[in-house]
């Protein structure tokens, strides 16, 4: 199965393609969309849908899963997070790629085994599981990877998998 995690934003979204077969993870393509801000919102947006599109062209990938939005102080970043996070959501659904959400405390969970990880040790848990030389950077990279994992252990069994992409496309 081959998952694209996405860490959102729109000053920067991390993206990470993982190959989840075996019970082994596999890095597949990983980086970031970056917006200047300087540029008009409107047009912030559109570059993240074109920048997801190009992704998903590219890797193919058979699930996307991303980070669910959680309470910020400011309410206006999490308002353009969440502009951010129906785009990349938009993206996924025209490229009829099933979507799954995860909170910070399952992808915490998942990759670490621990709810209450700080973010170095997931950064870190995500380079082991991936077999990488080093953390990829920006950290909303890493971060993307670790939602990837994340999806591939809940994810279950590839006939649920399956059955779960049959129900999104209907």
């Amino acid at each position: 199965m081959r998952i694209l995690g996405i860490d959102p934003g729109y000053a920067i979204v991390g993206y990470g393609v993982i190959e989840f077969s075996g019970g082994r993870y596999y890095p597949v393509d990983y980086g970031a969309i970056t917006t200047d801000a300087d540029t008009s919102f409107p047009l912030r947006l559109q570059q993240i849908y074109n920048g997801i599109i190009s992704v998903i062209i590219k890797n193919d990938p058979d699930e996307m899963s991303i980070e669910r939005l959680y309470f910020q102080n400011n309410q206006k970043t999490a308002i353009d997070v969440a502009q951010a996070r129906g785009v990349i959501m938009l993206a996924a659904q025209n490229s009829n790629i099933p979507i799954s959400e995860y909170t910070p405390l399952q992808v915490k969970t998942a990759v670490t085994g621990y709810g209450q990880a700080h973010k170095p040790q997931v950064m870190e848990m995500t380079r082991r599981l991936l077999k990488l030389e080093k953390v990829p950077k920006p950290d909303d990279t890493a971060d993307a990877l670790a939602i990837a994992i994340c999806h591939a252990q809940s994810s279950g069994t590839a006939l649920r998998s399956l059955l779960n992409r049959r129900k999104n496309k209907q």
